[in-house]
This record gives structure tokens, C-alpha cells and sequence, in this order.
């Protein structure tokens, strides 16, 4: 089973790593949204069964529950700015027609989550991210407040260049098999639905064992692992934005608690009403 990594707990939280060595990691997700600026190296990132060829300055928008891992060549130094964001800070921030959220909902939507950017705004993203990471570090007064305003700046920023199709979608950056990119669509809309692996393949014209070989080739995981968390994940969110435990788990296509209920605490190490209310 993938794994969840990382936790946040405050508003967003800024990290500037450069290393130089070997490791491998694990298929995983958070709660929260992510955005990598990739610096130096030679990093292909893999996010829900696409592969992108990263060069320098760009950026991934990496959703909340994105199933997500980087390929490190380790003979080249390694170096990123990683930006855990809390939805609910920036959802603090919207008013009238401006979501905020709109950048990773777009990269959602599309399932296309690499922002490339033209040269030209190249160094305004360089400006932010600097003024930002001094700031983080400043005893100066308003530190704080500056330091929040220059995140909220950057994800406008970010908003703006989605809104008005201002990067580049080069071909060769990414690479997908496009019919394991419509499966995984499918069962992203349909989590409520028969999502067995005879019936997935059924409706797509291949053999099951077919699926099953490439589903674990592209992506990472099994059919089954994925159905299995993308239902909890989604009944989650269900139950802390005020649903029935029962209601969440039915619409996530579960047949009975006693399963659910398993598979929930083995997944999150927590009882679904744990998340009742918020808690």
C-alpha cells in the first residue's frame, strides 16, 4: 500500500534541499497540497502515471492524494525548493471570483501538473521564492505577516500563469500510456461504481491480466492498491466535511463496515470516527 508522508501543520511550510546522493523512494501522497520548483539534476518525477523530464525552474503543482515519487540520477546534485501548502489557509484568502485553488484543480482536471515556464517569467518566480525564503528565516518584525504574504503572492502568481496559459507543454517532457491515463480517469470519477479489475477491463477492450501487467508497469501499483486507497482518501474528506460514516463509506464503494472499517485503520491508523467533526 502507498504511504502517506510528511505532516503540516501550520499554514505552509518551505523546504530548500540540495543533496548529492543515492535514494529511492517510495510511491506515497499527502493531505496537502505540494508545489516542487526543481533547481539542478537530472529528476524524472512520477505523478499518477505520468513521467516528467524536469529541467531548471520548473514547477509541479502536486495535488492533495496525488500518488507521486521522483527518479534521482544520484551522479548529479539534486537540488529543490518542496512547499507544503495548507488548502484551508489558501481557501482563507478567496473572495468574490478569485479561487486560489484554481491552479491545482486545473492540474487536476487536466492531469497535467508540470508549469513550465517562458523565460520571461522566469525571474519573477526566482525573485519571489528568494524574497520568501529570507524571509522565513528573519527575526525582523512582520516577518510573519511578509512571509505569508509573499506565499499568497506566489500562488496568485501561479494562478495567473495557469489562467493565461503562460508556460510552455513541451511533448518530450512527459511521457503516459494514453489508455492507462483514461483508466485512471475512470476510476478516479467512478469510486463509487463496479470498479473490479474483470469489469475495468471489460469496459476498455483489453484482457484483465493485460491490465493488471500494465496498470503496474505505468503507475507503480496495483489496480487493486489504487481503487483501495483512492475510495478511503475520498471517504475521508467525506467524513470530515460533515458526512455520515455510513453514507461515506457506501459512496465510496464499499459493501460493508467490517471491511471498510479494516482498510481504513490499516491505511490512516486511525478509526473512521476519529475523523468526525474534524477531529
Amino acid at each position: 500500500m502507498d504511504k502517506k508522508k510528511g505532516y503540516l501543520n501550520e499554514d505552509f511550510q518551505l523546504f530548500h534541499l540540495k543533496d548529492k546522493k543515492s535514494q529511492s523512494f517510495e510511491f506515497h501522497y499527502h493531505d496537502f497540497n505540494k508545489i516542487i520548483i526543481f533547481i539542478s539534476g537530472k529528476v524524472t518525477y512520477l505523478i499518477e502515471g505520468k513521467a516528467y523530464e524536469l529541467r531548471p525552474w520548473d514547477i509541479l503543482l502536486v495535488n492533495n492524494h496525488d500518488v507521486h515519487k521522483p527518479i534521482i540520477d544520484s551522479k548529479k546534485t539534486y537540488e529543490r525548493i518542496i512547499i507544503w501548502a495548507n488548502s484551508e489557509f489558501i481557501e482563507k484568502h478567496n473572495y468574490d471570483n478569485c479561487n486560489l485553488a484554481n491552479c491545482f484543480e486545473v492540474a487536476k482536471e487536466k492531469s497535467f501538473n508540470l508549469v513550465r515556464l517562458k523565460n520571461e517569467f522566469k525571474d519573477n518566480i526566482k525573485f519571489i521564492i528568494n524574497s520568501l525564503e529570507e524571509s522565513i528565516v528573519s527575526e525582523e518584525f512582520g516577518s510573519k505577516l511578509l512571509s505569508n504574504s509573499l506565499f499568497m503572492q506566489l500562488i496568485v502568481y501561479l494562478n495567473r500563469v495557469h489562467l493565461a496559459k503562460s508556460y510552455l507543454k513541451d511533448k518530450d517532457t512527459f511521457q503516459y500510456d494514453k489508455q492507462i491515463e483514461k483508466i485512471l480517469k475512470y476510476i478516479n470519477t467512478n469510486l463509487n461504481n463496479d470498479l473490479s479489475i474483470e469489469n475495468i477491463a471489460q469496459r476498455f477492450f483489453i484482457s484483465k491480466y493485460y491490465l493488471m501487467h500494465k496498470f503496474k508497469k505505468e503507475t507503480g501499483y496495483t489496480v487493486h492498491n489504487y481503487v483501495l486507497q483512492k475510495r478511503l482518501l475520498l471517504s475521508k474528506d467525506m467524513i470530515k466535511d460533515g458526512e455520515t460514516i455510513t453514507k461515506a463509506y457506501l459512496q465510496c464503494g464499499f459493501k460493508d463496515y467490517s471491511s471498510y472499517f479494516r482498510a481504513f485503520k490499516k491505511l490512516f491508523g486511525k478509526s473512521p470516527r476519529d475523523f468526525c467533526n474534524n477531529i
